[in-house]
């Protein structure tokens, strides 16, 4: 399995409008964050997780012209917004894009997206196919065995991912539950969000996921979904531990 870093930002993305501070003025280029979006690749099985308003920098940035399936893990905008650009891949391959998220998600996409459901002939209309998911079964996505991991965004229920047994992805998580927590252990890689030092209504800070990848003891875990408030890339990996790596946009990894 492949997992490239698509974005590694939160919602506002790094550098941020209008902002002076050192990060988001740095020239290292692992300082500049798109919004959150990892690419899988097992196989021929080539999928995505969470579509946001980046996507088709993202796509065009690594070349794709060939995707089978978007996952989502929520309908937060910046998780949501570039599902106009699946128009590209409905017409290269010829068909609607499978989409796999729960109940929630999906009403939120149609919300956001009415236009492309509403009843008419227009036909370069986004089109895509819902596959519903919840958080008690694992599902599959043709030979790829994904189990959903329900943890919370705030008050928002959102999922996160277990991808076979070794690699697990989780975002825009505030607190996850012991039951839940059990899903993810014995996971070779995790990937965890830590949004910055203070504390955030629905972010893990940095401390607050430290804890979780101690508790879980994954071989090596990833942060990601980082604001400018995270600090310089080169500066913050010096003081994590030495299994906790920063992603950055454009990291690729073989599980």
């Amino acid at each position: 399995m492949r997992v490239t870093f698509l974005g590694t930002g939160t919602s506002g993305g790094v550098p941020l409008i209008g902002c002076r501070c050192e990060v988001c003025l740095s020239t290292d280029p692992r300082d500049k964050r798109l919004r959150t979006s990892i690419m899988i690749e097992e196989e021929d099985l080539r999928i995505v997780v969470d579509c946001g308003p980046d996507f088709r920098q993202q796509m065009l940035r690594t070349g794709v012209d060939r995707l089978d399936a978007i996952l989502f893990t929520h309908a937060h905008k910046d998780h949501t917004g570039g599902i106009d650009d699946i128009r590209s891949f409905n017409f290269i391959m010829g068909k609607p894009l499978d989409f796999y998220c729960d109940y929630a998600t999906e009403l939120g996409i149609k919300e956001q997206y009415a236009y492309a459901f509403s009843e008419t002939d227009y036909p370069y209309l986004p089109k895509m196919t819902f596959h519903r998911i919840d958080d008690e079964h694992t599902f599959y996505i043709r030979h790829l065995a994904i189990t959903p991991i329900r943890v919370m965004h705030g008050p928002m229920p959102v999922l996160g991912f277990r991808f076979g047994e070794k690699f697990t992805y989780i975002t825009d998580a505030k607190t996850i539950t012991p039951e839940e927590r059990r899903k993810i252990t014995g996971t070779k890689i995790l990937v965890l969000n830590a949004l910055r030092e203070t504390e955030h209504y629905s972010h893990f800070t940095i401390r607050q996921a430290i804890e979780i990848v101690e508790d879980i003891r994954p071989e090596t875990c990833y942060f990601i979904h980082m604001s400018h408030q995270f600090g310089l890339h080169a500066q913050m990996e010096k003081k994590l531990p030495p299994n906790i790596k920063i992603s950055y946009d454009g990291l690729q990894i073989l599980i």
